[in-house]
């Protein structure tokens, strides 16, 4: 299992952006100064007022992308460095144990940041307008 699919798996049906543009959480303006830290490849303009104002509208779903993408690409490094300690190469197993631990505090933060981002929502939701 991947990073990807375990996210899928925790996650509501839909809840994961499919990278089409759309936005996980509408409604509140993040000013561009407090993403720019958050999202060093990607653009963004000073007068973004609006998370769909950035870059096209899919600031924050690439950047949760991204995210998952170098989780699963921690796991299979981690994969890869224990398949070559146990065939004998020239791997260490001090090399190989950082990987697997890398790999497990990267999917740790993942899960976290999704329960946050999940528990947001869900106030968000029970708000009343």
């Amino acid at each position: 299992m991947n990073a990807l699919s375990a996210l899928r798996q925790l996650l509501p049906s839909g809840s994961i952006p499919s990278g089409n543009g759309g936005s996980v959480l509408p409604g509140r303006a993040i000013p561009a100064a407090e993403l720019q830290p958050l999202t060093p490849g990607i653009p963004i303009s000073p007068g973004a007022a609006a998370l769909g104002e950035v870059s096209g509208g899919n600031a924050f779903p690439k950047l949760l992308a991204q995210m998952v993408h170098d989780v699963n690409a921690k796991q299979v490094t981690a994969r890869q460095s224990v398949q070559d300690l146990q065939s004998g190469n020239t791997t260490s197993l001090h090399q190989t144990m950082i990987a697997m631990e890398e790999a497990g505090v990267s999917f740790s933060l993942m899960v976290e940041v999704r329960n946050k981002l999940l528990e947001s929502y869900q106030e968000l939701m029970r708000m009343g307008v």
